[in-house]
């Protein structure tokens, strides 16, 4: 029949999805279609769902590809398979009840792609305890000119302050131009513990580096800067997830990083060099494993604040990361210093 869409039905783990529109090209300049997103999603899944497990999905659909208009949905869709698990949260904004979708398995991840729903934004608690969350988060948005480079030099004095705390932190890129920091802590915290710590060292490090970073979201302060962005830790905010698509030209993820390619990209100066497509991501997971595992499951406590609020005090910091003595500044981006040689360190 004339207008009649194209459906296939499979079976998913004993659960029936039909798929619709599977040629239907979603990233023009790349040629990936519908079908390539939901078998990238299948392919990455084992690395993936353990990361999406009981937490509050936001779908940000592409009906008609990157180049067209795109919606988020909190809801999730009424018409959603019965099997489907969902979670009720509490928005203070919309003042009710949200009935937001939980990937629990492969037939959800699934039935999410064939909705054409590319990027997977999450929040940084479990459903089932939506006010702790179970790491801070650091988003840094490099302000044109600057780049991914700088991000990198900027990540790595956030990877050292929390070292000195005693605390792992972990990298994996934005899939779009920037870098994100983890620390996982998974022991009992609120996000308002979290938020005034994260805004406490993004200031930190402004004031230290205000060449180089900002903690304001105003975009006429960004220009050649890093914006680290801290307000992401909040129960209302989502995160791209990790191993999540993007909607850019190429479909490029949200790729864990280890910190020594951090240091080659800010040593090399090379941003393309954490720019990596599906299939480079699926390669990487077959070759290293997951490297954002330890973010589910390493328990570190935050150290507190002083007073929490948003005029918090910055953490008292150990002497080795104290402020640069007078006359020495933060480097230039003619020549970001490099970081010095570290032991090899498991985590």
């Amino acid at each position: 029949m004339a207008g009649k869409k194209p459906e296939s039905m499979i079976e998913v783990e004993g659960r029936q999805i039909k798929l619709s529109n599977l040629d239907k090209v979603l990233y023009p300049q790349a040629g990936f279609t519908k079908g390539q997103v939901i078998d990238y999603y299948v392919r990455s899944a084992p690395a993936l769902l353990p990361h999406l497990a009981d937490r509050a999905l936001t779908l940000k659909r592409y009906p008609n590809g990157v180049d067209g208009m795109h919606f988020y949905e909190k809801n999730c869709p009424s018409y959603r398979p019965p099997w489907m698990k969902t979670a009720k949260i509490w928005s203070e904004g919309n003042k009710r009840f949200m009935d937001y979708c939980v990937v629990a398995d492969l037939p959800t991840l699934v039935w999410l792609g064939n909705l054409a729903d590319l990027e997977l934004h999450t929040s940084l608690s479990h459903a089932s305890d939506p006010q702790q969350p179970t790491v801070v988060a650091f988003d840094l948005d490099p302000g044109a000119p600057a780049n991914i480079v700088q991000a990198c030099q900027v990540g790595l004095w956030i990877r050292d302050i929390f070292e000195q705390f005693g605390l792992q932190s972990f990298a994996k890129t934005s899939g779009s131009k920037g870098l994100q920091i983890y620390v996982p802590l998974n022991t009992p915290v609120t996000y308002e513990q979290t938020k005034p710590f994260a805004r406490a060292i993004a200031r930190l490090l402004e004031e230290r580096h205000p060449d180089l970073v900002v903690s304001d979201m105003k975009k006429a302060l960004r220009v050649n800067k890093i914006f680290v962005d801290w307000s992401q830790n909040d129960d209302h905010k989502t995160t791209v997830n990790v191993y999540s698509l993007r909607a850019k030209d190429q479909p490029t993820v949200s790729t864990p990083v280890t910190w020594q390619e951090v240091e080659n990209c800010l040593k090399k100066g090379d941003s393309e060099s954490l720019v990596f497509t599906s299939d480079q991501v699926l390669q990487r997971v077959e070759k290293s494993g997951d490297l954002f595992a330890p973010v589910l499951k390493l328990k570190q406590k935050l150290p507190p604040l002083p007073a929490v609020g948003q005029d918090a005090p910055e953490p008292a910091l150990p002497r080795q990361v104290a402020k640069p003595k007078s006359g020495r500044s933060a480097p230039s981006r003619k020549g970001i210093a490099k970081p010095a040689k570290r032991k090899a360190k498991a985590r």
